[in-house]
């Protein structure tokens, strides 16, 4: 990975919200016209609310929604309730669906039905393969939009795990580069936040011989894999909770793991408990609750 190009996209990104900001809060006349984004769902098949539902003005000064906004909104709430067949024949089905709003919906809910185990490995391959053909173009097009490079580096990373290891090892860091720039564009989306702990974790979690292995395989490439720590992990994690207290099961097992890890039990206990009592909801649910009571049980 080149550093030298990625630290002014940054600085761009960063530079064009600061400008997007005081255009908004000066320049105008009304303020409070922000439009609330939808809960996303992460991973699993069970419904995450990342953000609270916000109340409806009901006087007679509010102006009719459009009616994308309104198959938006029914899309939304079709997905979190879950029912992701029904959520993709109401996205695929609007007028405008070469509106990136529509299109990186669709993402989201290829990248789901992906996770479910009732669709065969080929199928799931093929829906992913669909998700990532739809949001790639989009990139470059929409580099302001966190929701596209959210949903880019989870379809880059599922298609490189299809493909193989090679490619998986690859695009680690591309994918860690936009799941970055998706949370400094919205740096509360909790779940942003849980996927780069998930990185870190899981790039700290290779073990050193496999980590030679794989450098010793790449070295004609001047492949260097990359390297983070469980703190930068826990970092994560714990930025995701405080964004969404509560929010995700892995999440609060991810952090007692980590404060293991770091041999800090009493903090570690005080997480595992509440991913063991989690309410189960989902198969993610279920894993968590399951890992976190048998975790419990090694901490003298």
């Amino acid at each position: 990975m080149n550093i030298h190009k990625i630290v002014p996209i940054r600085q761009y990104l960063l530079f064009s919200i600061y400008l997007r900001k005081i255009y908004k809060d000066i320049i105008l006349p009304t303020r409070n016209l922000h439009r609330p984004i939808k809960a996303f769902q992460l991973w699993g098949a069970g419904s995450i609310s990342l953000w609270p539902t916000i109340k409806k003005n009901n006087t007679n000064t509010d102006k009719p929604k459009d009616p994308i906004s309104s198959i938006l909104d029914t899309a939304d709430g079709t997905f979190e309730m879950g029912r992701y067949e029904e959520c993709y024949n109401i996205l695929t089905n609007v007028q405008n669906e070469k509106d990136i709003e529509v299109k990186w919906r669709i993402c989201r809910v290829l990248y789901n039905m992906a996770k479910d185990s009732k669709y065969d490995e080929q199928y799931k391959k093929d829906i992913i393969s669909q998700a990532y053909d739809i949001i790639a173009p989009e990139v470059d097009q929409n580099w302001d939009n966190f929701a596209v490079h959210k949903w880019y580096a989870l379809t880059l990373d599922a298609k490189s795990s299809y493909i193989g290891i090679k490619e998986k090892i690859t695009q680690l860091e591309n994918v860690k580069k936009h799941m970055d720039l998706a949370v400094t564009l919205n740096p509360s989306d909790a779940s942003l936040l849980h996927m780069l702990g998930e990185w870190c974790y899981q790039v700290t979690e290779i073990p050193w011989h496999q980590r030679k292995t794989i450098e010793i395989l790449f070295q004609d490439f001047h492949f260097i894999l990359p390297h983070s720590t469980y703190e930068d992990a826990l970092e994560y994690f714990l930025r995701a909770e405080m964004a969404q207290p509560r929010f995700y099961s892995i999440n609060l097992l991810r952090i007692g793991c980590c404060y293991l890890k770091l041999n800090k039990d009493d903090q570690a206990r005080y997480y595992l408990k509440l991913a063991a009592s989690y309410p189960a909801k989902s198969n993610n649910d279920h894993k968590a609750n399951k890992e976190a009571a048998d975790l419990l049980k090694k901490i003298k």
